[in-house]
């Protein structure tokens, strides 16, 4: 797979999944008059989901995709939509392959280190 391809598919399938982010936002704000937390939910739910459905049928050889189409679903179209969806199969990743303490450490660390940045960003920001 050449650079180029792999970089268009990359944007193609980003921006195609940042306009689905961006369709479940308002599908929110529209029903119930606000996105949060909602819709960031329902977006990780849908990610993760999706992922864990392709990653079951490419491992099961029930499905097979190209270098460059699986560059467009899984970090482009999907990445797009949530990188939560690409955290949660990381994790799936680590226990199928037996290293379940990385696996939890992942879990455990991210989520820790991930609060501890937006609240030290904002902290910052806000001074």
């Amino acid at each position: 797979m050449g650079a180029l391809g792999a970089l268009g598919a990359v944007a193609l399938g980003g921006a195609l999944g940042s306009l689905a982010r961006h369709g479940v936002n308002l599908a929110f704000t529209h029903s119930l008059g606000r996105p949060v937390p909602y819709a960031t939910a329902m977006v990780n739910l849908l990610g993760s989901a999706a992922i864990g459905v392709l990653a079951g049928l490419i491992a099961s050889g029930r499905l097979t995709m190209t270098p460059n189409m699986r560059t467009f679903v899984f970090v482009g179209l999907l990445g797009g939509f949530t990188t939560f969806s690409s955290f949660v199969l990381d994790t799936l990743t680590l226990t199928h392959a037996g290293d379940h303490a990385l696996a939890i450490s992942n879990v455990v660390g991210q989520t820790a280190v991930g609060l501890a940045a937006v609240y030290a960003g904002y902290y910052l920001a806000t001074r």
